[in-house]
């Protein structure tokens, strides 16, 4: 089922809901599992080839819901590089309660990893697990090439034209003000909601300063995995990973 939803701010989100698959219990009854909830990365959006194999290999975990945030495919608006996206990723785990999934896992890569960080430590946007792949703990990171690069596509007008024709990506041209909570000044606050950091030891945009940092900010109360030879988000998460997660995220929320 594919829908537009609308954000507290009137953006219109292109959205897709799959049931996933059905598991039965030795009764036969079907087994209520969560509903996942997938933030994509920065220049990704809900049709790109390696979120429907994201989406598709958590579909065996439980039902899932994949959107374009805002400023991305055919969603409306222009992207604010990880602030008002916590608005849209609201809408989208509103919409999954409201299709009777009283249990929801939101799981973010990158860009998408530091928004559910911030959505779950909103107050009274609760969820039942909560996992970031790849995200950065702080803001105006400038200490690899690709983030050198990523900066000067948002800050410059050419790089916006860049991310629009080139990436498909309209972003806003106005600075944060305010500057919203960073990913690490978000995490202290999720608990008790189950946590999970995942970071490759090869992420070419953020070191492992980064989830290090994360976990630490969670202090203690989130779990981080390491994965060796894994790179970054979406591209370099593998369907034995994605099973890991899956299997944790049903274990702490289902």
């Amino acid at each position: 089922m594919r829908t537009f939803l609308t954000t507290a701010d009137g953006i219109s989100i292109d959205s897709v809901y799959e049931p996933g698959h059905v598991v039965y219990d030795a009764s036969g009854s079907p087994v209520r599992r969560p509903m996942f909830v997938i933030a994509h990365g920065f220049t990704g959006h809900v049709d790109r080839p390696h979120l429907r194999r994201v989406a598709a290999a958590f579909a065996r975990h439980g039902a899932v819901v994949t959107f374009s945030f805002r400023g991305h495919g055919r969603s409306g608006g222009r992207s604010t590089v990880g602030d008002r996206e916590v608005l849209d990723l609201a809408a989208a785990v509103e919409w999954a309660r409201s299709l009777g999934h009283p249990r929801v896992v939101t799981v973010g890569f990158s860009m998408g990893g530091s928004v559910v960080l911030r959505h779950a430590a909103l107050p009274g946007r609760s969820v039942d697990a909560v996992v970031s792949v790849s995200a950065p703990a702080r803001w105006y990171y400038r200490g690899t090439a690709p983030m050198r690069r990523l900066h000067w596509m948002v800050t410059r007008p050419e790089g916006r034209l860049v991310g629009r024709y080139g990436f498909g990506t309209r972003i806003h041209h106005r600075d944060w003000d305010p500057v919203p909570p960073s990913p690490a000044e978000s995490a202290p606050k999720i608990a008790p909601t189950p946590l999970l950091i995942v970071h490759g030891d090869r992420d070419g945009y953020f070191p492992l300063d980064h989830p290090r940092m994360l976990a630490e900010a969670a202090a203690g109360h989130g779990e981080l995995w390491l994965e060796h030879g894994m790179g970054h988000a979406e591209h370099a998460a593998d369907d034995g990973l994605l099973a890991r997660i899956g299997d944790w995220a049903v274990a702490r929320a289902g």
